[in-house]
């Protein structure tokens, strides 16, 4: 194959990178050059691939045209590779106000956390009138603790619901694994609490689902899989879940999700089709697809998830709600399945910007046993009790790449921008991002590569038999990334780090979709065999790479919809460990849009209905 090496990109070195409005470096638009499979053609394409002589014949062109050979394979570029990204401790800015010890406890750091909101923070009926909003922690807490409904109630409201998501008519397919019993017993202990007047704190007794990509007992870790859980048993709670668990969160089982994370649409042939609360023939997205529509629907005001590839923010935009990616390594990973080990990090969904805020709390922190959180800066919180926030705010912006999605989106996003800006007065700085193609296949290859050695040792005792099609294509796929291209990949994200890191000491943020589309349809060709849809994946990837290759903070705020009805996001992307800052910008957003959205089809609500 070295005969029909192509030729390779030869990278400016990164200082002589112009990175101004008017640079000359060439922007390229996601060149995908595969058809949609589904059904036997799916199939057919697994049987191919792994085939040895056949599948590298058939690597070597889909790398070819699809431009991995030419910016990523054999590109020549004089930087060191960048493996993990790990980032110096900063100053904080002045609006990341409130501290969290390293010594304190979850529930005293949601205290915090709770002590940094409005006061006002029940549904007013103008908002139930003219907007929509989901319930929020507080608005379950002063619930609890009034006495108008307990958490045993919430707990029975929810299985009834879950069992009406489930039925055949409906069939969401939000869960994996839930288990009623465990449910009803934490919640009769949750409502003793109360009655004692002795809540663990604001958390006490609220619904929160779970990725099943994260251990939380009683519950097999699946990982999307029918096999996993065999050869990687879940011993105990992952740390984050730890932390929700001591704060008296009512744990309500695993959500679903693509298997292995190895996709984008929430497709999963074991456990169904996870379907959209605001349009049920269409996608929620991936990976992290039941909890983004649990927290669409109602069923939960916060869920967990993992964001490898915008697999939070992507699918939290297409369901209409906050998704929040913290830096990496700022929220602790022990407990998780290491899919990917420099990619992933645990994110929030919620319904509400402060729901995000108080779930960080506490979740954010070290971990006694991981030496990469040793020396992180202290956590710190936004005051969340303005809508309005200081008129400095710089946000960066890429016009080539934020335009080059679906007009809708373009024009949503654009119209929300101008907004910001004349009601608080932020300013807009154009920049140039470049190598963004690039990067984008360098992280396919990081987190390809990642994801095969991490489940190598599970592979090898493995029947392929028990892996769904699409899954298996992507693993054949990534049994072709060579450690050359690896290193060369890493090479590129020492490039990306340094061009942000710039753009940094001009902006605030960088602003862009969160999204290229909105969410696409479901077809039933793929549900019993998954789908590969390379081209719809690179639109809906297309803002989401940068936080997971360069470990930075990140998040989407529902802003408008499209004609169809379906959610937007708008995506600001942060300065490492600046969570405050974009959490009280998130809350801005959030203040300026919220009295245009507007209920799911499919909702649930558990504190009006019990």
């Amino acid at each position: 194959m070295w005969l029909l090496r192509s030729r390779g990109m030869v990278y400016k070195p990164i200082d002589e990178v112009d990175l101004g409005p008017h640079s000359d470096e060439l922007y390229i638009s996601p060149i995908v050059k595969a058809t949609r499979m589904a059904g036997f053609s799916v199939k057919l394409f697994a049987w191919l691939l792994e085939f040895r002589i056949i599948g590298i014949i058939f690597m070597y062109f889909l790398k070819k045209d699809n431009l991995i050979h030419k910016l990523v394979s054999f590109a020549e570029m004089e930087e060191s590779p960048l493996f993990v990204p790990l980032h110096p401790s900063q100053e904080p800015s002045k609006r990341e106000e409130g501290c969290i010890g390293s010594n304190q406890s979850p529930c005293d750091r949601i205290q915090q956390a709770a002590e940094c909101l409005s006061s006002v923070s029940d549904r007013s009926s103008s908002e139930i009138e003219h907007g929509f909003r989901h319930w929020t922690i507080i608005d379950y807490s002063k619930a609890y603790k009034s006495g108008v409904v307990t958490p045993t109630k919430v707990a029975e409201q929810f299985i009834r619901a879950v069992e009406k998501s489930s039925n055949p008519k409906c069939n969401m397919s939000f869960f994996i694994n839930y288990d009623e019993k465990d449910i009803m017993q934490q919640a009769v202990e949750s409502t003793l609490r109360y009655e004692n007047g002795k809540p663990l704190s604001v958390l006490d007794g609220v619904p929160i689902a779970i990725k099943d990509e994260i251990d939380c007992t009683p519950y097999p870790t699946t990982g999307g899989t029918t096999w996993l859980h065999k050869y990687r048993p879940c011993k105990r709670d992952a740390c984050c879940v730890e932390r929700l668990r001591s704060c008296g969160a009512l744990l309500v089982g695993k959500a679903n999700m693509q298997e292995l994370g190895a996709g984008l649409t929430g497709i999963n042939p074991h456990y169904g089709a996870t379907r959209n609360p605001y349009d049920t023939s269409r996608i929620t997205g991936g990976s992290s697809s039941g909890s983004a529509g649990i927290v669409s629907s109602g069923l939960c005001p916060v869920a967990l998830g993992v964001d490898g590839g915008g697999s939070v923010r992507m699918p939290a935009s297409l369901c209409g709600v906050v998704g929040f990616k913290p830096t990496f390594s700022r929220i602790p990973h022990d407990g998780v399945i290491p899919l990917n080990w420099t990619l992933g990090m645990v994110g929030i969904f919620s319904g509400t910007v402060e729901d995000a805020l108080i779930t960080y709390a506490a979740i954010s922190g070290e971990f006694v046993s991981d030496q990469s959180t040793a020396l992180l800066p202290e956590v710190r919180l936004p005051f969340l009790k303005s809508k309005e926030i200081s008129g400095d705010i710089k946000m960066a912006k890429y016009g080539k790449w934020f335009n080059d999605c679906h007009d809708e989106i373009k024009l949503c996003c654009s119209k929300a921008l101008d907004k910001l800006q004349r009601s608080y007065g932020w300013q807009t700085v154009e920049v140039t991002v470049p190598e963004i193609e690039t990067m984008r296949l360098a992280h396919y290859v990081t987190i390809g590569s990642e994801c095969l050695a991490s489940l190598d040792p599970f592979l090898q005792k493995l029947d392929k038999s028990e892996i769904g099609w699409d899954t298996r294509v992507s693993l054949a796929i990534y049994e072709h990334f060579s450690g050359v291209e690896y290193v060369k990949a890493q090479q590129i994200r020492k490039r990306q780090m340094h061009f942000f890191n710039k753009i940094f000491t001009k902006a605030d943020v960088i602003v862009i979709p969160t999204t290229g589309v909105t969410a696409v349809p479901i077809h039933d060709d793929a549900l019993k065999t998954g789908e590969l849809d390379f081209i719809t994946a690179a639109a809906l990837m297309r803002y989401q790479i940068p936080g997971n290759f360069l470990g930075l903070p990140a998040v989407t705020v529902p802003i408008g919809f499209d004609k169809a009805g379906l959610p937007i996001g708008l995506q600001f992307i942060g300065k490492p460990w600046s969570e405050a800052t974009l959490l009280h910008i998130a809350f801005a957003v959030q203040a300026m849009f919220k009295s245009d959205y507007r209920k799911p089809t499919v909702y649930y609500d558990l504190l009006n209905s019990t």
